[in-house]
């Protein structure tokens, strides 16, 4: 029988920063600015760039979602991962199949099968299992403090007791109640509270742990679909990015969050009022930063500059004619481009214009559904270095 200590929901107290936080004007603030620049930068898009750059946050997303597990995955890899090109090393295997297993579970609910539900039981049920069923073997095994191993079941609360640092979870028998109540807490709210709600609904998810393992990787995918819920985020930036590249504050926070109220001045719940406000007033502003990084990043002027001297240096080389530029602004500016136009903007003959667009589909920045289909821009991971610095670190070679 499955032990349960009779915790009560008032032991997770607060959901959220009381009226009568001094601090949350400063994070309401914050979830206005998010809001306005998330929406400034979503709406710069062209339909085709936003897709390819989605798909390019996805493998960053799972870099760094991985990355804070010490799983170091890089999404040169991950893309390799994805197109069946696999590891011969198991280690290394593995974690590409964790990668490609992440990726799809974050393009299903980029594809909205997590929406409006992403904080319900269900919900996070479904994601975990999606994950969690993809996975290899050996990496759905975990050893207990006592040195047993224990097998993960995909989608099914935790029946163990479970110690993440120095915090001790509520029993298992008392998951389910704990989870029905964060089910509660977090529905039904208006968007500007949704936004400022997230930070809260992601510590209480790790300190309630209802699975065995997994959490972390499913609490951040819930932050990324509740974003995606609330700004309508397109998928074009990631809070996993400044989460990994501040991975100690990160953690810190979350233990601190884990502390019972200090005074009559801390709230009113079990657990510190002060410290859950910090700690959304750092989560907002590393989704503001995230958005302003990717705004920079992809500002057409400068992205086109990097990809003409990309384009500039393959063609000296002999890999790509120098028209190619001419169908790559086409793209970007229009995001997608009718193959009847090929010939007119390279301004040679029809062969030759399908030969220069051969050549970008083999190489991996233009797609396309079909041979008659429209073309769009890809950003693959192997030129991110080049066409979007800074998104995630170099591969050692």
């Amino acid at each position: 029988m499955t032990q349960d200590r009779g915790e009560t929901i008032d032991s997770m107290q607060p959901m959220r920063i009381g009226d009568g936080s001094p601090r949350l004007g400063e994070v309401r603030d914050l979830a206005v600015d998010l809001a306005l620049k998330a929406a400034a930068f979503r709406s710069s898009l062209p339909v085709g760039v936003r897709t390819a750059l989605a798909q390019l946050v996805r493998a960053m997303n799972c870099y760094y979602s991985n990355l804070i597990e010490g799983h170091d995955t890089h999404p040169i890899d991950i893309e390799r991962a994805l197109r069946g090109d696999l590891s011969a090393d198991p280690v290394k295997r593995d974690l590409q199949i964790e990668a490609r297993a992440h990726i799809a579970v974050q393009q299903w609910i980029d594809d909205g099968g997590l929406a409006g539900r992403a904080h319900t039981r269900a919900g996070l049920e479904e994601t975990h299992r999606r994950f969690c069923a993809e996975l290899p073997e050996d990496l759905l095994w975990v050893e207990m403090p006592d040195g047993e191993r224990v097998r993960v079941e995909p989608g099914r609360l935790r029946e163990r007791d479970v110690k993440v640092g120095r915090h001790i979870a509520v029993s298992p028998g008392a998951v389910p109640r704990f989870v029905e109540h964060f089910e509660w807490a977090y529905g039904r709210l208006g968007r500007s509270d949704a936004i400022v709600a997230v930070a809260a609904a992601h510590h209480r998810f790790v300190w309630i742990h209802p699975f065995l393992d997994g959490n972390g990787r499913v609490a951040r995918l819930m932050s990324h679909a509740m974003m995606l819920d609330a700004l309508d985020t397109g998928g074009v930036w990631s809070v996993a990015r400044g989460l990994g590249r501040t991975a100690e504050r990160y953690k810190q926070h979350l233990a601190a969050c884990d502390l019972p109220r200090r005074n009559d001045l801390d709230g009113r719940g079990a657990l510190s009022e002060e410290e859950l406000a910090r700690f959304t007033a750092y989560f907002l502003q590393i989704c503001i930063d995230q958005v302003e990084f990717m705004a920079r990043l992809v500002e057409p002027d400068r992205l086109r500059a990097r990809i003409h001297q990309w384009v500039g240096e393959e063609a000296a080389l002999g890999n790509l004619p120098a028209k190619a530029a001419n169908v790559l602004d086409a793209v970007l500016y229009r995001g997608e481009l009718p193959r009847g136009e090929l010939e007119g903007i390279v301004g040679t003959g029809d062969r030759q214009a399908r030969r220069v667009a051969a050549t970008l589909v083999d190489m991996g920045v233009l797609v396309s559904e079909s041979s008659r289909a429209p073309l769009r821009i890809a950003f693959p991971a192997a030129l991110a270095s080049r066409w979007m610095p800074g998104l995630f670190p170099d591969r050692p070679s």
